[in-house]
């Protein structure tokens, strides 16, 4: 896999298919193949997939240092400029929607179209911030930390349709590791509403109405503030890309593959 160099980190990225590309920011704590793997070849067929790895995950190296919005941004520029420079679709989920607006905002130049997916804008939320808190807190305890992730990740139908097994599989893999806890301290500081009127591409906003992590008005905030923007939502907990992949895949598609 393709490694650049982008201000002081390593960054590992994954490269499928071919065609114009298509670039997918991960959220919180876990990597590209964990959040985008399963969706990639619903894309590979007719575009480059771009995956890259945040520093906090992955093989992706830097100085373990405060991560900022900005220090992200950086290293989904320097993937897109590694890989040929020209404009991607650029879709991200959760914090990944965070570093995707930010890209957008501040190199309109690298994105063609853009889709935000779960995200938000800054501070204010008062759920999302005791959320982040209470999370950040159970750092100590592996098992409360990856229940209490779990539980506010996905919806209650969603829990109850899985099984008692695979949902146990599922929080042990949602583990306090440093990239994760390094991920929620900045989702605790994010602020880009400075940033939105800035945006010029055609933005699509997924909410996602049982979002129990990031709730859902926080899109439509998002929607509201970047121009040529449309919204879209999904009858889903946070982690959409799971519990609705087939609805979530359509949606990207017909976006960006409207030419």
């Amino acid at each position: 896999m393709p490694i650049v160099s982008a201000g002081e980190a390593r960054v590992d990225y994954q490269v499928r298919g071919s065609g114009t590309g298509v670039l997918f920011v991960h959220g919180t704590g876990f990597g590209a193949e964990g959040t985008w793997g399963h969706l990639a070849d619903a894309f590979a067929d007719r575009r480059t997939v771009l995956l890259p790895d945040l520093a906090g995950c992955g093989a992706t190296e830097d100085d373990g240092g405060e991560l900022t919005v900005e220090r992200l941004a950086a290293q989904v520029i320097g993937v897109i400029e590694d890989a040929g420079g020209e404009p991607v679709d650029l879709v991200g989920f959760s914090l990944g929607s965070v570093i995707s607006a930010t890209v957008a905002a501040t190199r309109p130049d690298l994105v063609r179209r853009l889709v935000l997916t779960a995200g938000w804008a800054g501070p204010d939320d008062e759920y999302l911030r005791n959320h982040m808190t209470v999370w950040r807190a159970l750092a100590d305890d592996a098992d409360a930390f990856g229940r209490f992730g779990t539980m506010t990740a996905f919806s209650r139908n969603f829990l109850n349709s899985v099984g008692r097994e695979q949902l146990e599989g599922i929080i042990q893999g949602n583990r306090p590791t440093e990239g994760a806890l390094r991920h929620i301290d900045l989702n605790l500081r994010v602020d880009i509403r400075d940033l939105l009127p800035k945006i010029e591409a055609q933005t699509l906003v997924i909410g996602c109405a049982l979002d129990n992590t990031v709730p859902v008005p926080n899109s439509r905030e998002l929607s509201t503030a970047i121009k040529n923007s449309s919204y879209a939502e999904l009858e889903s907990g946070h982690v959409v890309v799971y519990e609705k992949p087939a609805e979530f895949v359509k949606l990207v598609q017909d976006f960006i593959f409207q030419d």
